[in-house]
């Protein structure tokens, strides 16, 4: 079984910022994913920086971030 360099790269963060839960590459991902979603980003965005070829494999990350009501939404000049 051969690892990719990004595996290494990956376990090599994780050690360095002595996280104590199981991590991935696949994990960063997804934190990426949510956050650029948390950041109001488009979903289309986010399918074409993921790579994804379906609209709907990145939906799944829609079920992590709450959605906002309108009394939540911020204007973009509060930003």
């Amino acid at each position: 079984m051969t690892l990719s360099p990004k595996c290494f790269t990956a376990k090599a963060a994780v050690r360095r910022a002595k996280l104590t839960k199981r991590v991935s590459s696949n994990t960063f991902r997804h934190s990426f994913a949510t956050h650029l979603l948390q950041a109001n980003y488009d979903i289309r965005t986010i399918q074409e920086l993921l790579g994804h070829s379906d609209v709907k494999t990145t939906m799944i990350y829609t079920h992590t971030v709450p959605s906002r009501t309108l009394k939540e939404a911020k204007s973009p000049l509060d930003f």
